[in-house]
């Protein structure tokens, strides 16, 4: 199982990327798919997450309104458009498979699978 997140890069605060994550080695309706972000000296951050058919998405407080998760299955891919960024939004970009993406009301942040980071870095 891979997982690979691109997209990542320097914006200033306001403005948008879009995040993309390859999967390979399985397909996108086994697990369900998130996003987490990890600033320096800070903890794991579950922010997004999409699973089941039709799609079920979920988002933390602190993107909901800012960002969209999505799916392309034809593709294998998750996305990630992220809107009206912010500096509190640095971080090392992740995406994650998961057996669930809500344990005890809250975005689960115990992943399966994960790789390599993009980083995302708002400049104010």
């Amino acid at each position: 199982v891979q997982l690979q997140a691109s997209g990542g890069g320097l914006v200033q605060a306001g403005g948008s990327l879009k995040l993309s994550c390859a999967a390979s080695a399985f397909t996108l309706d086994y697990y369900a798919i998130a996003w987490f972000r990890q600033a320096p000296g800070k903890e794991r951050e579950g922010i997004s997450c999409i699973s089941g058919s039709p799609a079920k998405l979920y988002y933390a407080d602190s993107v909901k309104g800012r960002f969209t998760i999505s799916r392309v299955n034809a593709k294998n891919t998750i996305y990630l458009q992220m809107n009206s960024l912010k500096p509190e939004d640095t971080a090392v970009y992740h995406c994650a498979a998961t057996a669930s993406c809500v344990v005890g009301g809250e975005l689960s942040t115990m992943y399966v699978h994960w790789g390599q980071g993009t980083l995302v870095t708002v400049s104010s």
